[in-house]
């Protein structure tokens, strides 16, 4: 049984629907209700015969709704590939879990409906959406719906904003009061609590300028000339005038370089990689350094940090430690916000770059503390490769001696 909230939507809806969505507005019990009986102006669902395509930023979102349709569709099911993320049904239909970590995902099915799910999170979301999805509805004539949390004026704003500009398009606003099973009083007592911009995201699913997140004014930093400038060159030559942060990854995560210019305020190169091993990484470095001659490098020491630095340091090159611990990470990144909120910083026009900043979320702990993170299935790397280099030119790295030795951040 789907609520009023819910049935709002259906009366309304178009063969392309963008829903901002509050936090428990019941998405994922829509969406699997559209899956399962098929949309307004789309052929049909799994019920009808027609498969259905269901997509996610990451894998973890992607398995909590998989495991969601199984207990919808349980009294139809057939075959399950909890490996390919399939449900065959008795009807025929199948539906395919897909992350949009896949930049083909989808590529060569024909689908009655697809489900974009958390679409604000998703990375690349409208080049897989132009390249991979929607030609997948083409056989049919399917339809799509995208549901969100609003995260910024990112794509998914954009194809929300199509409503009465491009025919087919509707949007619908869903807010967390318009499920009537959350009660008013916990909603009140969230806006009470919760920093404001915050509640307006996340229950009010509102879409701010920079995502309600930590940083503010993101895209107002964003400059994208900014490693095009030809005056680089001339900077380089003294190093004295930067910054290094390094943030360590290897399978899982990103290892990224972030140089900040300390008299411009500007991040002026970043390199960013993941699943290369240490000694590669080492000369990555090395290089990145040698444009940077005199820059101090503060260089995350936690794990495989430590070792790493050490050689470093016999290689003769001026790094310095940064222990990543609760409260020298809140320090890091509060220094950084500010940054933003006081439009001291410029950043270039690197995706990733952008997107971690816009997305990067705080979270309050029953002790009371803040925890800073990406949220989750995302990445925070460049994020805090950035947030050390600012740590350490506020801090006053770059007019610093260049002779390596050891600096625990507390």
């Amino acid at each position: 049984m789907l609520h009023e909230g819910q049935q709002r939507i259906l009366a309304r809806a178009q063969r392309w629907n963008a829903v901002a969505c509050g936090r428990r507005f019941g998405k994922t019990t829509l969406g699997l209700a559209l899956a399962a009986a098929g949309a307004p102006h789309a052929p049909g669902g799994l019920l009808a015969g027609y498969d259905v395509g269901w997509f996610a930023p990451t894998y973890k979102l992607l398995d909590d709704a998989f495991r969601a349709a199984r207990v919808f569709l349980r009294a139809y099911e057939r075959r399950v590939d909890s490996q390919q993320k399939r449900l065959e049904l008795v009807t025929g239909s199948a539906l395919d879990f897909w992350t949009l970590e896949d930049t083909d995902a989808g590529r060569g099915r024909r689908y009655g409906l697809v489900i974009v799910d958390e679409a604000a999170m998703a990375r690349n979301l409208q080049a897989i959406w132009e390249q991979a999805i929607r030609p997948t509805l083409a056989d049919y004539q399917g339809g799509a719906w995208f549901f969100s949390t609003p995260k910024g004026r990112n794509y998914f704003h954009a194809l929300y904003a199509r409503h009465g500009i491009i025919p087919g398009w509707c949007a619908h606003h869903a807010p967390t009061s318009a499920n009537p099973y959350i009660p008013a009083t916990e909603i009140e007592e969230a806006r009470r609590t919760l920093p404001e911009r915050v509640f307006l995201q996340e229950y009010e699913a509102a879409f701010l300028d920079d995502g309600g997140g930590v940083f503010r004014h993101v895209l107002a930093a964003v400059d994208e000339d900014l490693l095009g400038d030809p005056s680089l060159a001339v900077d380089a030559t003294d190093g004295r005038g930067f910054v290094i942060g390094v943030d360590w990854g290897r399978h899982n995560d990103f290892t990224v370089f972030t140089v900040v210019d300390a008299r411009r305020r500007a991040v002026v190169a970043v390199d960013r990689f993941t699943d290369i091993e240490y000694g590669i990484q080492l000369g990555r470095l090395k290089a990145l350094h040698s444009r940077f001659r005199l820059a101090p490098i503060l260089a995350e020491s936690n794990a495989m940090g430590e070792p790493l630095i050490e050689q470093l340091r016999r290689d003769g090159l001026p790094v310095r430690a940064f222990q990543t611990t609760a409260v020298s990470k809140a320090a890091a990144v509060e220094a950084l916000a500010l940054a933003f909120e006081r439009r001291e910083i410029r950043i270039p026009k690197i995706p990733a770059l952008v997107d971690e900043l816009l997305a990067f979320d705080q979270e309050r702990l029953p002790s009371g503390a803040i925890r800073y993170r990406a949220p989750e299935g995302q990445h925070d790397d460049c994020v805090m490769s950035l947030a050390i280099a600012w740590h350490g030119l506020t801090w006053g790295a770059p007019i610093a001696a260049a002779a390596p030795r050891e600096t625990v951040f507390e």
